[in-house]
């Protein structure tokens, strides 16, 4: 699997472990930066992920700040992508089976590298079920045009 991750510095050194692991699983990784620890802009970083994994350059995207949440706002905004930030293997299957998740976010902060590379194989791992949820992620796929059209406030 193609696998595009992304991270600020907060994540770096995370990202860095993380993507050894991944390729350990046989998996290709384009690595979007950041390059090291100096001080960047997140918003950047999901951008250059979500457009990797929205266009098809990638087929999932990884995402790491100090806790997953600034990624996952920003990666959100990008049409097609449904990022999930993820504290443990639960919540990483659960993204994937019943959301059809396809950006993993992760918080260097929060969570321990190992734990990082656990979670992010139960996520891959996984896959979307279907069935009851496919009309609840339609929605939320039509959200966006929806309040884009909509009469203003």
């Amino acid at each position: 699997m193609k696998i595009a991750i992304g991270t600020d510095h907060a994540g770096f050194e995370a990202k860095e472990f993380l993507k050894k692991e991944l390729e350990k699983k046989g998996h290709e990784v384009q690595d979007m930066g950041a390059r090291g620890q100096d001080s960047v802009d997140y918003p950047d970083y999901a951008l250059s992920v979500g457009q990797a994994v929205s266009c098809g350059a990638a087929d999932m995207g990884v995402l790491i700040c100090g806790t997953g949440i600034g990624m996952s706002m920003a990666a959100n905004r990008i049409p097609g992508i449904r990022a999930a930030v993820c504290h443990d293997e639960f919540t990483a299957r659960a993204s994937r089976e019943h959301n059809d998740a396809n950006v993993l976010c992760l918080g260097a902060r929060i969570l321990a590298h190992a734990a990082m590379a656990r979670i992010a194989e139960a996520w891959l791992k996984s896959s979307f079920e279907g069935g009851r949820h496919q009309g609840r992620v339609w929605k939320i796929m039509e959200m966006a045009d929806r309040a884009k059209n909509a009469p203003s406030c």
